[in-house]
């Protein structure tokens, strides 16, 4: 094909097959060039153009590798066409061949790079830790690895190189490293999957197993920081603090409920203590209406009655404060109305 359309085109004097093959790698070299000049003066106008900035960062970043690849196919064309037979032709095909090869991988990293920053920049917005900081160039650097390795294989594989030993070496030598680095691997991994699965945030409160209560400080690459209400940062492997349970208080929103328990002495009427209590609360500003305020006789101990008091607030910030005051206002309204607030007492007969 390519014989008959040069023949047509050029003069006779010209027949050369060396020369068809310079003709052929100029066209190609001249639609690489047409394609850059058309990616900067056209393309990247239109790409502007959009709300997003991804198609532009696609056009620019992989306008330059496309450009070397159709370059690389215009050799292996070129070649291909002389047809040589001698023992440069096996030299020729493979170093042809491995050019392709090596255009299309950075071509491919190209690509997946351009995605992986914009994924780390939409991952970026939603959070407030600096673990996407360190995982999103560890990524890139990983993906960019990944593609060299596998192209370096395929390349050995056309120069013939044993492929199959080379990689049973580089597996045992994966175990190996796995087995050395498996606990790091395992706190980014146990980051990723807090990230991911939105289990915390950077400034929610949580409570670990062990009962420890903080506020998420950061989420690193490694390690979560946690700040104690003491003041103290207590740091967490990833890999631990994914496979504990975690209890967040500002899940599934930041209401909560604030529970009183009061012991009233026997003898006194429980219903009159939890009309007195829901009375006392009536004046309280910042809590909710809706549920409202609820009292029941939950238990007979050994020395009181118990009389749980409940309410809800719009925000965890105000547990505290509110039930210091709700407290304060219970503890006053039955000192009131003479009820009598039950302390561990113990009566002892003795026979005569």
């Amino acid at each position: 094909m390519i014989d008959a359309l040069l023949s047509q085109y050029l003069p006779a004097y010209l027949h050369n097959k060396y020369l068809f093959a310079a003709i052929i790698f100029i066209v190609f070299f001249v639609i690489s060039r047409l394609f850059v000049y058309l990616v900067a003066k056209v393309f990247m106008g239109l790409t502007s153009k959009t709300k997003t900035k991804f198609d532009d960062h696609l056009l620019q970043d992989t306008s330059g590798p496309i450009s070397w690849l159709l370059i690389f196919i215009g050799v292996k064309i070129a070649m291909d066409y002389l047809d040589f037979q001698n023992g440069i032709a096996y030299f020729i095909e493979t170093t042809t061949a491995s050019l392709i090869y090596i255009g299309v991988a950075i071509v491919l990293i190209a690509v997946l790079v351009v995605f992986i920053n914009h994924w780390g920049k939409r991952i970026a917005k939603k959070t407030k830790s600096t673990m996407d900081d360190a995982l999103i160039p560890l990524f890139r650097r990983t993906t960019r690895v990944a593609v060299l390795i596998i192209v370096a294989i395929m390349v050995l594989d056309l120069w013939g190189v044993n492929v199959a030993g080379l990689l049973a070496g580089v597996g045992i030598a994966g175990i190996a490293i796995g087995f050395a680095v498996k606990d790091s691997l395992a706190n980014i991994f146990g980051g990723v999957s807090l990230i991911v699965d939105k289990t915390i945030h950077v400034g929610d409160k949580i409570k670990l197993e062990d009962g420890t209560v903080g506020i998420v400080h950061d989420v690193a690459i490694r390690a979560t920081r946690i700040k104690t209400f003491d003041n103290e940062i207590l740091i967490v492997p990833n890999g631990k603090l994914s496979n504990m349970i975690i209890q967040n208080y500002h899940q599934p929103d930041l209401s909560a409920r604030v529970p009183i328990i009061v012991g009233i002495e026997y003898g006194e009427d429980p219903e009159k203590a939890k009309k007195v209590a829901l009375e006392s609360l009536k004046g309280m500003r910042d809590i909710m209406k809706d549920p409202a305020p609820s009292a029941m006789f939950t238990e007979m101990g050994d020395f009181s009655l118990a009389i749980k008091v409940m309410f809800w607030v719009d925000s965890i910030d105000k547990v505290y404060p509110k039930k210091e005051e709700a407290m304060t206002r219970i503890y006053n309204a039955f000192n009131k109305k003479k009820i009598g607030i039950a302390f561990p007492s113990q009566t002892v007969y003795v026979k005569k």
